[in-house]
């Protein structure tokens, strides 16, 4: 049209503004005989004012796409809300599990009295039933809290299978340890104490765990926490030192934290990385035996773990073993060989053991470094049992691939040594039943998780566009130049970036080198951990970059799986590290599916995958998620395997 009108040599310059506008201004003069050629103009404010009333006509229709657009938004982010105080709302009106399973426990006694009114079994029979059951009622609430479906003659046929076998007496078990979710979280232990012992208390026995009371403690983690009104001593640098103590629980498992009165050993930032770090938890170990001998407690076991809780098993055989703690036994897991605490053989006569007994190459004295002990060598020597936490290796492998300096120690105790493999806390880590989430979902409902994605952006202020999401959580393995160069892969293909940090030093100098040195409105970095946000990253993110696919960093693998997520590790395995992965392992399924399906796959090839063949992408990802990665009745068995074999001892 602008060409026509330009083409006319007699238009005029509002001529041009009215055919721009949409108008017709210039309009033949036609007679009796048609056209003449010549042309009429219109008046000039009437067409100017058409052409205004046009403009003001678009301005307010394109005003009110906007809105209603905006209306649209808020409205979305309204139910949203809406969803997620409906999911707190169900949680708060949950039925406590104590009161789940005493109902149960009920109902299974008249379910015995139904029994005999209808014929199935006589009433000594069922006398009989009701004494076992009563008398074993903890383990008996714990083995049959679902029942209500089931119809008498199943249960019946369970209830004899069960009572058949030889109950064994529940055991009390204590943990000392430095971490556990969601008290205090630094790594991967913190959620193996809380997985365990949630475990084992769930099946009828007494479960405490002993802590130190770190500034930064979750008090929210711990119900009923208060402050006793006792103090008590422990020895340590030759002096004995008070001691407060604080108690509550954690999903039914008791909780002890210890509270040095005068020393700041545990009023800092960070949970370890310090160099006093091993007169810390010596005091710690220390305490904690003497808390127990103290109070009275006769436990079954005392469940160590790493270096920093390792003193104990030496501390407990030389000193509190005939202090009334003569049928108690030690057990140590450890979850990195390459962890070990090298010291002065001096130092242990800080916790009152005798360096001149110790310091020997059959007890604590280093392999390599003969002139120190090994603080995790002693672990080793002194337990009765070794649990190595391992998903990727054998026992051989494992003893093969440690430091020299462990290599003989682990040799030597080689028949005490029990390989388990990770897990996950199937009540913590489950999108179907996640309370962290906005919309929970499952591999069956997976479109469920577009919910989670659109509150993921909206948490992080990401433009709502179709762009890939990439989420990382930075561990204490995760290398600086690896990770920028992956962040760089994933801007460059138009992806929006999270990367959050777990806590440590390490992380954090990590992730404030990458935030110098990267910026956009396509990335963003979260500085302080937080769990419930760790959570919509797994549940929002498309990809899951990890450290590794290596123990304790897989552990971010199987939490991107069960999620719906892909995961890809930043750094590849050396050759040699591909030859220790212990495939005879039986504990290691979840692993050779991580392994054998994402080990050679790039960051770049999985975007690749994500844009060209997204039905497979939705395969892959519902088939990783349908797999188990959780504590189950597998892991389970191996704990109660290793702490049945070292009672008896």
């Amino acid at each position: 049209m602008l060409k026509d009108a330009a083409a006319a040599p007699s238009l005029p310059a509002a001529g041009l503004h009215r055919a721009y506008c949409g108008h017709s201004p210039w309009i033949p003069n036609s007679g009796a005989g048609g056209f003449s050629g010549s042309w009429k103009q219109q008046p000039f404010f009437e067409s100017q004012s058409n052409c205004a009333t046009t403009l003001n006509i678009l301005y307010i229709n394109k005003q009110r796409l906007m809105a209603m657009e905006e209306l649209k938004k808020l409205h979305d982010e309204n139910n949203l809300l809406l969803e997620e105080i409906q999911v707190l709302e169900t949680e708060m009106q949950g039925i406590p599990l104590e009161a789940a399973q005493s109902s149960s426990f009920s109902e299974l006694l008249l379910r015995i009295d139904t029994m005999v009114i209808s014929g199935m079994i006589s009433m000594a029979e069922a006398s009989d039933l009701r004494e076992k059951v009563v008398t074993n009622r903890s383990i008996i609430q714990s083995a049959f809290s679902d029942i209500h479906h089931k119809p008498n003659t199943e249960l019946l046929s369970d209830l004899r299978l069960f009572l058949r076998k030889p109950i064994e007496k529940p055991l009390h078990i204590v943990h000392i340890c430095s971490e556990m979710y969601p008290i205090v979280s630094c790594g991967s232990l913190s959620t193996y104490v809380a997985s365990l012992s949630c475990e084992i208390h769930k099946k009828g026995n007494l479960v405490e765990v002993i802590l130190p009371k770190y500034t930064s403690i979750n008090v929210d983690g711990i119900h009923g926490l208060r402050r006793a009104e006792a103090e008590y001593e422990s020895y340590f640098g030759g002096l004995w030192h008070k001691n407060k103590i604080w108690t509550g629980t954690s999903s039914g498992v008791g909780i002890v934290l210890i509270e040095p009165s005068q020393l700041s050993y545990f009023s800092r930032d960070m949970l370890h990385g310090y160099p006093d770090d091993f007169e810390r938890f010596s005091y710690f170990s220390r305490a904690s035996l003497d808390y127990i001998v103290k109070s009275g407690k006769r436990p079954d076991i005392i469940h160590i773990h790493n270096w920093e809780t390792a003193i104990v098993a030496p501390l407990f055989w030389d000193i509190f073993a005939h202090q009334g703690l003569g049928n108690t036994r030690i057990l140590l897991t450890c979850q990195d060989l390459n962890s070990e605490c090298l010291e002065e053989p001096n130092k242990l006569e800080m916790c009152g053991l005798d360096p001149h007994n110790l310091h020997r190459h059959d007890r604590l004295q280093d392999t390599n470094k003969t002139d120190l002990v090994n603080i995790l060598k002693g672990g080793i020597v002194y337990s009765n049992k070794v649990v190595l936490m391992s998903s990727t290796h054998s026992k051989d492998a494992l003893i093969q691939g440690s430091r020299q300096g462990l290599q003989s120690t682990l040799t030597t105790h080689k028949e005490k040594i029990l390989v388990v493999s990770y897990g996950l806390d199937g009540e913590l880590w489950d999108p179907s039943k996640d309370i962290f989430l906005p919309r929970r979902y499952s591999a069956n409902d997976i479109e469920e998780r577009s919910i989670c994605r659109q509150a993921l952006r909206r948490r992080l202020r990401f433009n709502s566009d179709s762009s890939i999401i990439v989420g990382c959580i930075c561990d204490d393995n995760s290398v600086i130049h690896s990770l920028k160069e992956a962040v760089h892969v994933a801007l460059r293909r138009n992806t929006q970036v999270i990367i959050m940090e777990k806590l440590g030093s390490v992380v954090n100098s990590t992730l404030r080198a990458l935030k110098g040195e990267i910026m956009g409105d396509k990335i963003a970095f979260v500085e302080a951990y937080d769990e419930a946000l760790a959570h919509l990253i797994y549940a929002g993110s498309d990809i899951i970059l990890c450290s590794s696919f290596q123990d304790p960093s897989l552990q971010t693998a199987m939490k991107a799986i069960k999620y719906g997520s892909v995961p890809v590790q930043i750094n590849f395995p050396s050759d040699e590290s591909r030859e220790l992965e212990g495939h005879d392992c039986p504990n290691t399924a979840m692993s050779q599916y991580i392994i054998s399906t994402y080990g050679d796959l790039s960051l770049s090839q999985a975007l690749d995958d994500f844009n060209n063949d997204p039905s497979h992408w939705d395969r892959q990802i519902k088939d990783g998620m349908a797999r188990g990665s959780s504590w189950d009745m597998k892991c389970y068995n191996l704990h109660w395997e290793a702490y049945s074999s070292i009672r008896k001892l």
